[in-house]
């Protein structure tokens, strides 16, 4: 096997004429230059030096590895000359895969901080909900991938006795998905907070205006028309509706979370929204309310950055992470 010790000494060799003078050249010993050269020799199978006088030549094979070694030490030398800015953070790239919320209220803050710290270091930024998100991690397309899930969102609730078929498929639906979503297993999960469900309410409703923003339980809302979210918001909603009792009438479905603010002040419905999502809608036209689950806490996601084990040793990976919690502090 030819290796690039053994490039640098025939280099070395041909440009000094003699093992003595490159082992100077070198730094290192005559007889050590010799054993490399031997070793070289064996590897091609083919004699690399000729003697001539008192000095020496390279032979034909000699002259022909010569001139591929040249090209091969360069371009080893500016890898590992790139390799070392990536190690100090003056060069690097950094994928992120995001779900809306999260692009519009964590990333921004978390990339501008990295960027006056590391100018060199290159972000970029696609939205993908998971489990998208985490194929797209896997799949080598992204280095971190910010995602959500629900507390026990592998082992959703049966449907309510006597749900009709829809819900019933609605919640084997659920029940894959969040399987898919939940199974963080082989990642390197980052916490970044918990985001609690509010839910919204049209202006005039008479639990916008309970005193002291007392928590509204989802029982409450039984009889009300309901305004969904993305697939798994929505699994999620008919998970906890279905622990309260009840199946929500969904009329509109929409991942489009202005949308939703839009309807629901229409009065044509409610909602429950993660908190995160209210701050980039400014929710004015409507009311927004606590939301406490059958079991009587507060509902809510967890929000995580995740990473491939190997991928949060680079530093610019591992700086993205800490910026993105130090984002995720701040709120």
């Amino acid at each position: 096997m030819i290796e690039a010790r053994h490039l640098r000494v025939l280099r070395a060799v041909a440009r000094t004429g003699s093992f003595s003078a490159a082992a100077r050249e070198l730094g290192c010993t005559q007889p050590a230059v010799s054993q490399q050269m031997k070793a070289l020799e064996k590897a091609v199978e083919l004699p690399l030096v000729v003697r001539s006088g008192r000095g020496m030549q390279l032979s034909e094979a000699g002259e022909v590895l010569l001139k591929h070694a040249s090209g091969i030490l360069a371009g080893l030398s500016a890898a590992e000359q790139e390799v070392a800015a990536i190690a100090g953070l003056r060069a690097g790239r950094v994928r992120l895969v995001s779900f809306p919320t999260a692009s519009s209220t964590l990333v921004p803050s978390a990339v501008a901080r990295l960027r006056d710290a590391h100018p060199g270091v290159r972000v970029s930024l696609v939205e993908a909900e998971p489990p998208e998100s985490l194929a797209m991690l896997r799949g080598g397309e992204c280095e971190i991938a910010l995602a959500f899930r629900y507390p026990d969102g592998a082992a959703p609730a049966a449907p309510a006795h006597g749900a009709s078929r829809a819900a019933r498929a609605q919640a084997v639906l659920a029940a894959a998905e969040s399987a898919a979503v939940s199974d963080w297993s082989d990642l390197v999960v980052r916490p970044l907070l918990d985001d609690p469900l509010v839910g919204l309410l049209p202006p005039g409703h008479p639990l916008a205006e309970r005193d002291g923003g007392s928590p509204v339980a989802l029982a409450e809302l039984a009889g009300e028309q309901w305004i969904a979210g993305c697939p798994q918001c929505r699994g999620q909603l008919v998970e906890l509706c279905g622990q309260a009792g009840f199946e929500p009438r969904i009329d509109f479905a929409t991942d489009d979370y202005p949308a939703v603010v839009g309807l629901v002040a229409a009065g044509l419905g409610v909602a429950v929204l993660p908190r995160l999502a209210l701050a980039a809608v400014r929710p004015d036209a409507v009311a927004a309310v606590p939301v406490h689950t059958a079991a009587g806490g507060p509902a809510r996601r967890e929000v995580v950055a995740l990473t491939l084990p190997d991928l949060a040793e680079v530093p610019a990976v591992a700086l993205m992470l800490d910026r993105l919690a130090g984002a995720a502090a701040d709120r």
